[in-house]
């Protein structure tokens, strides 16, 4: 009996909900068709997928070996469906852009909004995530193109730089002492998050030695960003994120040795498998002129 894709989305459903009862509410599906899938699945494969953890399960080894697979088979299977329905109706095509959070929450919109100007009929799709998010949904084909960080070698992502995005230190007020003020973080997996731990560390800052800085995990620039205007502390943060806060005084830069740094965004696609004529001409259009001179009205 030949793998199908209900095994394989039953199987996906259950890896991100932790359970069977949430996957089956998320396919809209009964739990024993949930249940009688996943068997079925682990019978052809000839190994156990899933093993129980509390009150759900989580993924075997043998799981986790095929996981990745499974979301590319399902993302190769959605782009080919674009492709077909492109090839018939290129006017109304459709892109699924993931971008890393800052490029997402302040680039990604005017850019859209610029490129539907020129292609009414083009259909984009935005997620964003941090760039563990950005570089696993291109990998596994559920992304069209992404923008983010510039990938670590082994990542199967090609690309090419598409803007400075420089980092800042910001608070409400410039502190007395850097190493007595809070410093605020993204969460675990951001891109900005590890900057910030690279430059403490560079500042003699980064020890559990007394006299290191408080350290507060907020999560999103969002929170962050209220933090700061309320003045729970520091951070290093882009500067296309705090440009309006910058401009009207609620927030100023604070002069820190090794900054600003610049972290270039990168346009990015997986580096396998066709590329389709709607997107790369959203690549071409990220790179262009009229797409630069967008970006230089956000700072």
């Amino acid at each position: 009996m030949a793998i199908t894709l209900t095994q394989i989305r039953a199987f996906l459903a259950v890896q991100s909900t932790g359970s069977v009862h949430a996957a089956a509410g998320q396919l809209l599906v009964s739990q024993p068709s949930v249940s009688a899938a996943v068997a079925s699945l682990a019978r052809e494969l000839g190994a156990a997928l899933f093993e129980r953890h509390g009150r759900g399960v989580r993924l075997t080894e043998s799981g986790e070996a095929f996981a990745p697979y499974a979301a590319q088979v399902l993302g190769l299977l959605e782009q080919g469906r674009n492709a077909a329905q492109e090839a018939a109706h290129p006017e109304n095509s459709r892109i699924r852009l993931v971008a890393v959070n800052t490029a997402g929450e302040y680039l990604a919109p005017p850019l859209i909004q610029a490129y539907r100007q020129l292609h009414p009929g083009v259909s984009i799709l935005l997620e964003v995530g941090n760039r563990a998010t950005v570089f696993e949904r291109l990998e596994t084909r559920r992304a069209d193109v992404g923008i983010g960080g510039r990938p670590a070698a082994g990542r199967t992502l090609a690309g090419f730089p598409f803007v400075a995005n420089e980092l800042v230190v910001v608070g409400r007020e410039i502190p007395a002492d850097l190493a007595q003020t809070p410093w605020l973080l993204r969460e675990e997996g951001s891109g900005t998050r590890l900057a910030t731990e690279r430059l403490l560390a560079d500042l003699n800052l980064g020890s559990a030695e007394a006299g290191a800085p408080e350290l507060l995990t907020l999560g999103s620039n969002g929170a962050v960003k209220q933090g700061l205007v309320v003045g729970l502390g520091i951070t290093l943060i882009s500067r296309f994120a705090v440009a309006r806060e910058l401009r009207d005084g609620t927030l100023c830069e604070i002069g820190v040795a090794g900054t600003p740094l610049t972290r270039p965004w990168h346009v990015l696609f997986s580096s396998s498998g066709p590329r389709r004529p709607a997107v790369r001409a959203f690549g071409e259009f990220l790179r262009s002129g009229r797409g630069r001179a967008i970006i230089e009205k956000l700072l």
